[in-house]
């Protein structure tokens, strides 16, 4: 686990229609500001300006199937080969990072199968590199994308 570095100057805020709203620049649209919004967009600030990932390579809140269930991610980076990288579950800053979140995660894990995994609710945030079920190495921060991609 570690802190993650954060910095919300670089959201673009709104008040719209009765309600605080954020632009994402990767859906290219506002969205409501919700505290779980919050934390995504600035992961993925954070993402973009300081760890040099291209935003044409992050998807945000898509649907996957599971059998007959849809269900959708929060956030996902494919590498350069458009095959996913990473799989990140943001939570809300109150909301604890603990099994009942990695289970969530590890059910979108059983269908895309990324080397890298993300847990993060802007208090904390764990980022653990995948070889196997059997090799899973947790790591002190979110590596650059020029360096693991």
């Amino acid at each position: 686990m570690f802190e993650p570095e954060l910095n919300g100057s670089e959201l673009r805020l709104r008040y719209h229609a009765g309600r605080n709203e954020v632009f994402d620049p990767i859906r290219k649209r506002w969205v409501a500001l919700t505290p779980e919004e919050h934390v995504r967009q600035l992961l993925i600030r954070h993402l973009l300006n300081d760890l040099n990932y291209p935003g044409s390579l992050i998807a945000v809140e898509k649907t996957i199937k599971f059998g007959t269930l849809n269900k959708r991610f929060d956030v996902l980076v494919f590498d350069k080969s458009m095959k996913p990288a990473m799989l990140i579950e943001c939570k809300a800053p109150e909301i604890d990072i603990n099994e009942k979140t990695l289970y969530q995660l590890l059910n979108y894990q059983s269908v895309l199968q990324c080397r890298y995994w993300v847990l993060i609710n802007g208090r904390s945030c764990f980022c653990a590199e995948v070889s196997d079920v059997n090799n899973i190495k947790w790591l002190g921060s979110i590596p650059l994308y020029s360096e693991q991609f």
